[in-house]
């Protein structure tokens, strides 16, 4: 990374972590994103070059490029279940324990906030869509193909419903084991 690109990343986590102590004192719709600028020492137009809104800043996440770099870097055998594991473990399961916690907060916030709940569901088809291309370059198949999109739709059913267990009283890593764990269920079948 640049210096730039360090600075950049640096202000993006500031008002993330600041958002996040705010949403949790007084709530998420009673927060503006001016409060949020104020609490970050950004400007507001600092804020938006950032972040679209304040709802983008609950429902994006900044690790999707490493998460598709990490799943297009594994070899080639390895079907897409199990590269979606390891790269999920390598690029989630790294980041430091107060990152784990705060992206533990920002589903926990999603999870109890109902238009943010829409609007995460919203995502789910522009997010099945992305998985079936990475899914279609793995397997050597188009990613309209039905059934590479329909195990990408499978997969993100099984994260979603992960993420929406007990998240509430969950640890970081407890979290991630959750995902790892639908992932290999939908991998052996959904057996019961």
């Amino acid at each position: 990374m640049t210096l730039r690109e360090r600075n950049r990343a640096r202000t993006r986590a500031e008002i993330r972590r600041q958002a996040l102590a705010l949403f949790r004192d007084q709530g998420y719709a009673a927060t503006t994103v001016e409060q949020i600028a104020k609490a970050s020492e950004v400007s507001q137009s600092t804020f938006f070059r950032h972040f679209a809104s304040k709802e983008e800043l609950i429902l994006r996440d900044d690790y999707d490029p490493a998460l598709i770099a990490c799943f297009d870097g594994q070899p080639p055998e390895m079907g897409p279940l199990e590269a979606l594991r390891v790269s999920m473990r390598t690029v989630l399961g790294d980041l430091p324990e107060e990152l784990q916690e705060q992206e533990l907060e920002r589903h926990r916030l999603i999870m109890a906030t109902p238009e943010l709940r829409r609007a995460i569901l919203e995502e789910l088809a522009t997010n099945v869509l992305l998985f079936a291309e990475l899914i279609g370059r793995r397997v050597g198949r188009p990613a309209d193909d039905f059934e590479v999109r329909n195990l990408a739709g499978a997969v993100l059913g099984v994260v979603q419903t992960a993420m929406l267990t007990g998240v509430d009283d969950d640890k970081p890593m407890l979290y991630l084991e959750r995902i790892e764990h639908a992932l290999k269920h939908l991998e052996a079948g959904l057996p019961l």
